[in-house]
């Protein structure tokens, strides 16, 4: 190669490569929605946790919007508001906001956390979704019942047991059914009432003990998920037992909880964002149901209310609160 070939070659090179550089820096980190109802900052810190596992930081090689609705049909407008933004995929925490999701795109990816996926047409089946919705099912209603043998398990004489409901939560109801069919096996009397919205827990409450019921079921619905201590004082002052599916609800309070693991489960979540940002379709991705089901009690809130735990429920549970 001749001398003044050779300069050209190596000096049009090496101009090429700042320039290929600065294009590879240019190029948009992905962008995701974290779209939740509820949990509170619970969702968000687990999601973190679960993008950590997979070697995502957020800032470094993804960035992350985070939406928060209240109990006022905010979701609608927030996941609007995060089509807007253009972001990749949306994740989402709870039916409802898999709900308002999927109302607003059918082309973007939305990785669901709920409880019958498949009940309320959120993915055609587990094991081919189908569509642009996978994610994690949280089985809530096939453990609606074993809740109501551990509270029999728990105080062997009830009779009549509350269970407060949010009608506007698109799974709940097949929690209720659940409970109910449960209920006629245990010979329990149910008295089933909606909550719609913060006030209305108080008034269930009370309308609970004019009916003499002798403990309250909460079913799984993110608007008891961050009132749960507020739940938990309340039905102490008023002498009654509570049970909910979340251990999370039980360390501020609760008296018992069946149920998956809430936070390994949204930490799970980042498993499908990955897949997707490295070309996975929505549709192509199984969506995955909780393998392991926890026992918490709180031993101060049984105390409080005159309960002994019963040696055997000891022994099963994961977590016990002193």
């Amino acid at each position: 190669m001749k001398r003044r070939q050779f300069i050209m070659l190596f000096g049009g090179t090496a101009v090429s490569w700042p320039l290929a550089g600065r294009a590879q820096q240019a190029r948009p980190l992905p962008r995701i929605g974290y779209l939740s109802v509820g949990f509170g900052n619970l969702g968000a810190d687990a999601f973190r946790e679960g993008l950590r596992d997979f070697g995502y930081v957020e800032g470094q090689n993804v960035l992350v919007e985070y939406r928060r609705a209240g109990e006022q049909g905010q979701q609608d407008a927030l996941a609007a508001e995060l089509i807007a933004r253009k972001v990749e995929i949306i994740v989402c925490g709870g039916s409802q906001a898999t709900r308002a999701a999927l109302q607003q795109t059918k082309t973007i990816p939305i990785v669901t956390l709920s409880s019958n996926p498949v009940a309320v047409g959120f993915v055609a089946s587990l094991a081919n979704p189908g569509g642009n919705v996978t994610g994690v099912s949280l089985l809530a209603p096939e453990v609606a019942g074993k809740r109501l043998q551990l509270l029999k398990q728990l105080i062997p004489s009830v009779a009549r047991v509350a269970v407060l409901w949010n009608p506007d939560d698109p799974t709940v109801h097949l929690s209720v059914e659940e409970t109910q069919a449960a209920a006629a096996t245990l010979a329990l009397t149910l008295q089933i009432l909606e909550t719609r919205n913060a006030d209305a827990i108080y008034t269930a409450v009370l309308a609970a003990l004019n009916e003499r019921a002798e403990a309250v079921v909460l079913m799984p619905t993110p608007l008891f998920d961050g009132r749960a201590e507020q739940i938990a004082h309340l039905a102490i002052q008023k002498r009654l037992p509570t049970l909910y599916f979340s251990k999370e609800a039980v360390k501020v309070g609760i008296l018992m909880s069946y149920g998956p693991d809430i936070v390994a489960t949204i930490r799970r979540q980042a498993y499908f964002v990955d897949r997707i940002l490295k070309g996975a379709k929505p549709g192509d991705l199984p969506v995955e149901e909780p393998t392991k089901f926890e026992l918490a009690l709180n031993l101060n809130t049984a105390k409080t209310l005159g309960l002994a735990i019963p040696p055997v429920l000891l022994a099963l549970a994961d977590e016990v609160v002193e």
